[in-house]
């Protein structure tokens, strides 16, 4: 759940700007190292050149898969498009593999060569120009996703966090190798680089991944959410709760237990207003409540702790 309540539109709006600042840098930073890596020879700026023109690819992927995932709910699509924003960030997880992969494939051969850097100046003056921008990125990627909660978001500025690290590793590659002249040093940073940004990518592909297959919502916002529900009367008895989230949409079913004597019709009118104050209160969430007679059940997958009880 995020932490401002802002409407979907706006959801939408925060992401594909988000989407747009990360392609726009990436854009600046494949001409600034294709430079660099053209006049020092360096293995770590040719591999943050590869990660820096793959973060141009997932960014555009991060774009298209936000401005779907703010698409509403159609006929065909009953439950909104939300999951394409998972769908992109496991994208972003397989190019951010195969950039991983290249980088250390090169690393490696360079190692094996010995063969050495030249222009370290450059290169460092290119990579604290990077680092700069990164950071300018980053805070405000996590500004809209602590608005939006949005998971491609999300994943893209995991990945830009770690060019922060890859970023930094060349300036120090680059210094040891040419003033501390340590051969190979250039190479080593690369191949860790190519370690790093795989940790990155395994890290990542389980947030798509559990989005993907409906993961229950984390403990921390169940209970809250089973909290709010006990301030409620008519939810005493809520039973059978089931949670998911798609994209930065959120979706809560549950049984609930109503008295023998009430008719349909009030049941109906009472549970609709809980519903309505609880939509208010966790925004972004789709609430559907099943009722049941006092007393039933007719599930063998009830959580009995999961039970509500009216509050004193």
């Amino acid at each position: 759940m995020t932490d401002g309540e802002i409407a979907t539109p706006q959801r939408g709006t925060l992401t594909t700007r988000a989407a747009v600042a990360s392609s726009a840098l990436a854009i600046v930073l494949i001409g600034l190292k294709t430079y660099a890596a053209v006049q020092t020879s360096s293995m770590a700026m040719l591999g943050s050149l590869a990660d820096s023109t793959l973060d141009l690819v997932a960014s555009l992927i991060v774009l298209l898969g936000v401005r779907i995932a703010a698409a509403p709910a159609d006929y065909e699509h009953r439950f909104g498009h939300g999951k394409a924003e998972a769908v992109a960030a496991l994208v972003q997880v397989i190019i951010i593999t195969i950039s991983a992969i290249f980088i250390g494939f090169r690393a490696v051969e360079r190692l094996l060569s010995g063969a050495q850097t030249a222009d370290a100046e450059l290169g460092i003056g290119v990579s604290v120009i990077a680092i700069v921008l990164t950071i300018a990125l980053i805070s405000y990627q996590r500004h809209v996703v602590r608005k939006t909660g949005s998971l491609a978001i999300g994943t893209d500025r995991l990945h830009y966090s770690s060019d922060l690290l890859l970023n930094g590793s060349v300036i120090v590659a680059l210094g040891l190798e040419q003033y501390a002249h340590l051969t190979g040093a250039d190479a080593v940073f690369g191949l860790l680089i190519a370690f790093w940004l795989l940790w990155g990518a395994w890290s990542a592909s389980g947030h798509a991944l559990a989005q993907l297959m409906d993961r229950e919502w984390p403990d921390e916002l169940r209970e809250r959410f089973l909290a709010a529900a006990r301030e409620y009367p008519e939810l005493a008895g809520l039973h059978d709760l089931r949670t998911r989230s798609s994209g930065t949409h959120y979706f809560a079913q549950f049984h609930v237990w109503v008295p023998g004597d009430w008719t349909v019709r009030e049941a109906h009118d009472r549970l609709d207003a809980v519903e309505e104050a609880l939509q208010h209160r966790f925004p972004g969430t789709e609430i559907l409540i099943h009722v049941d007679p006092e007393g039933q059940i007719d599930r063998e997958t009830l959580l009995p702790q999961e039970i509500t009880e009216r509050a004193t």
